[in-house]
């Protein structure tokens, strides 16, 4: 394989219109904000990757405002110039800079994507040379749909029937205190076959055990991230209460963290927002725990624009992802997207990895162009 020179970095603070918001139990935002991260190499290639940071310090810590801080003054100039045989060299190239995953994971997206694009393979290849022989991406992302909390039990089913004839076959629903069982017990009761999971957002506490206990009367995939954010304790306390699978998101920062609650039995399921855990060298490391484990694989989302949404469905290809992913169609959130082709979703669920070398979408530039614009108007504090 090739190995890559970083001769430039350029960042693109964006904000791009949803279809519809999506109301969790942080709150809602009426856009998509995201630094895009263009890297370009001595060889004239460029990679792209997503700094998928929200605007409130809502699902973590990092927002567009530290990003685009800790970008440029720390994490840029300890990778300029630099000559990489793999971008699994970037994370110790940054190491010097604690925290801040989200940031490193689009530095590193961008690195992933400008060697694969370098060495004539597409992402998902990239992504399994770094793993056994027997894990051959298999040209697919299995899939589901996420649906934020509606104004009522009806108003939810009829999104679910929405996004069923749409054929998404697996039903993600955000639920909040006062907003759980009731729901839990309307929708099973209008879709009594689909495949269900409920996810809490830490928006529970271990107190509120027996209630939890109610949702294993409704056959659920799993209940993701019920309590704290940061918790694995407590999370070991409460699974072994319940017959639904926990699955653990928040929690889980690091390989360490996936192996450490699995065999606590914090949880039995893992998702992994490559985002959250600094890129995708780390994403690989935990991949392997869970094959080591035979733990259920999933990759979640955090509504990246077709940047981020290529990559991960790249990563959503490798055959220890057992479950399916919540990388959904570009038309759930975006129209246009800032990238084409756009992802469409097939009868099966399923949605094809993008074609092509690296990420295999192109950025289109007026449409970047005006998010960064977008962006501007609506949040003009400093980004870059």
């Amino acid at each position: 394989m090739k190995p890559i020179t970083i001769e430039t970095i350029t960042l693109h603070a964006i904000a791009l219109p949803f279809v519809e918001p999506l109301r969790t139990s942080f709150g809602e935002e009426p856009f998509k904000s995201a630094i895009l991260v263009e890297l370009k190499t001595t060889d004239g290639v460029t990679g792209w990757g997503e700094v998928s940071t929200e605007i409130h310090p809502g699902y973590s810590s990092e927002t567009m405002g530290t990003a685009a801080h800790v970008l440029p003054e720390f994490l840029l100039p300890l990778v300029h110039g630099k000559t990489v045989a793999s971008p699994t060299e970037i994370p110790q190239l940054i190491a010097s800079v604690r925290g801040h995953l989200m940031a490193k994971h689009g530095l590193e997206a961008a690195a992933w994507d400008a060697w694969a694009k370098t060495n004539g393979i597409g992402l998902a290849e990239a992504f399994a040379a770094h793993l056994p022989e027997d894990h051959s991406p298999r040209g697919y992302g299995t899939v589901g749909v996420s649906i934020g909390i509606k104004p009522s039990v009806e108003a939810t089913c009829a999104v679910i029937q929405k996004r069923i004839d749409q054929g998404y076959r697996r039903i993600k629903l955000k639920i909040a205190p006062g907003w759980d069982v009731e729901l839990a017990r309307g929708v099973r009761e209008r879709f009594p076959d689909i495949t269900l999971m409920l996810d809490a957002n830490s928006a529970y506490t271990l107190a509120d055990a027996d209630l939890l206990k109610q949702l294993d009367a409704f056959n659920l995939l799993m209940i993701e991230q019920p309590l704290a954010y940061d918790d694995i304790y407590e999370h070991r306390k409460l699974q072994p209460q319940l017959k639904t699978p926990i699955c653990l998101d928040e929690s889980i920062l690091s390989a360490d963290d996936a192996r450490m609650a699995l065999e606590l039995g914090a949880c039995k399921i893992i998702n992994l927002k490559p985002a959250r855990v600094g890129g995708y060298t780390e994403s690989l490391e935990i991949y392997k725990v869970c094959v080591e484990h035979g733990a259920p694989l999933w990759i979640g989302g955090m509504m990246e624009t077709g940047v981020g949404r290529a990559a991960n469905l790249a990563f959503a290809s490798l055959p220890g992802v057992t479950l399916p992913c919540d990388i959904s169609a570009t038309d759930r959130y975006f129209d246009p997207d800032v990238t084409e082709p756009p992802f469409v979703i097939r009868p099966d669920s399923t949605i094809p990895v993008a074609a092509g070398e690296g990420i295999g979408v192109q950025v289109i530039g007026g449409r970047l162009h005006a998010a960064e614009h977008l962006w501007h108007v609506q949040y003009p504090y400093k980004t870059s």
